[in-house]
């Protein structure tokens, strides 16, 4: 008898430790794999950057755990959508056309859009406007879309080739291949320290980011926003800031 109790008690302890392992979920960001420096795969293969390391400090302060996943930017809401991955924090510009699918957090950075060229090129934004020019923008991002429908309204000239992620149109303007890239100021500064390329001037306006989950998940949403707001009152904040957007 008291070896069938001792036996039943074991099992008991392994059946829970085995629910246990099952609850625990460990939650998939979608990340662009190519948009230094907020979200990126480095040397090791390892995903890094400002998103990736704000979202691990999040998810250890707010008990969950979290695998950072790259998807292709111009296919990773319908992935969020999808159930492919749970949420997504890659530098993603908050507007209505992607908030009418996803709900936001509450914006958690700012950035300008700028044009780059090659370091010795003459180039002013004026022209880029003005004459029949190959301008490079990453499909599915909201300055490509802007700068779709401002080329419409104003009958610009140049020609709009579309790249997989940004630092492809920074390879495609140092090689001489198109004239001029359009993009978030982050990349667009992370490539004017490592290439030969220089940042001429802003297009657009300035751009929210938040990171974005499906609409019924109203709890993931206010896991993350409380996430952001002890990590914005934490030094480790600053300390992010000064790593990856400061230089």
């Amino acid at each position: 008898m008291v070896k069938r109790i001792a036996l039943m008690i074991v099992c008991l302890v392994c059946l829970g430790a085995g629910t246990a392992l099952a609850e625990e979920k460990i939650l998939v960001n979608g990340i662009d794999a190519n948009y230094p420096p907020f979200a990126f795969v480095d040397q090791s293969g390892k995903p890094s950057g400002f998103d990736v390391d704000a979202i691990d400090w999040i998810a250890a302060k707010m008990g969950f755990k979290v695998k950072h996943v790259p998807v292709d930017w111009d296919g990773i809401i319908p992935s969020l959508v999808a159930k492919k991955i749970d949420f997504i924090c890659s530098g993603m510009t908050i507007t209505p056309e992607r908030a009418a699918q996803v709900n936001f957090t509450k914006p958690y950075w700012e950035v300008k859009n700028v044009f780059v060229t090659k370091k010795d090129s003459a180039l002013k934004p004026e022209d880029v406007y003005g004459q029949k020019l190959t301008v490079g923008m990453q499909a599915g991002t909201s300055e490509a879309k802007w700068m779709e429908d401002e080329k419409k309204k104003q009958g610009w000239k140049f020609e709009i080739r579309y790249y997989d992620s940004a630092p492809m149109a920074i390879e495609d303007v140092v090689n001489g291949r198109i004239d001029v890239a359009g993009m978030n100021y982050p990349p667009a500064r992370d490539a004017e320290q490592k290439k030969p390329v220089q940042i001429i001037g802003t297009f657009g306006e300035v751009e929210p980011f938040g990171a974005a989950v499906r609409k019924e998940e109203a709890a993931l949403l206010e896991t993350l926003n409380k996430g952001f707001e002890l990590l914005q009152a934490d030094p480790y904040w600053e300390e992010l800031i000064a790593k990856y957007l400061n230089k």
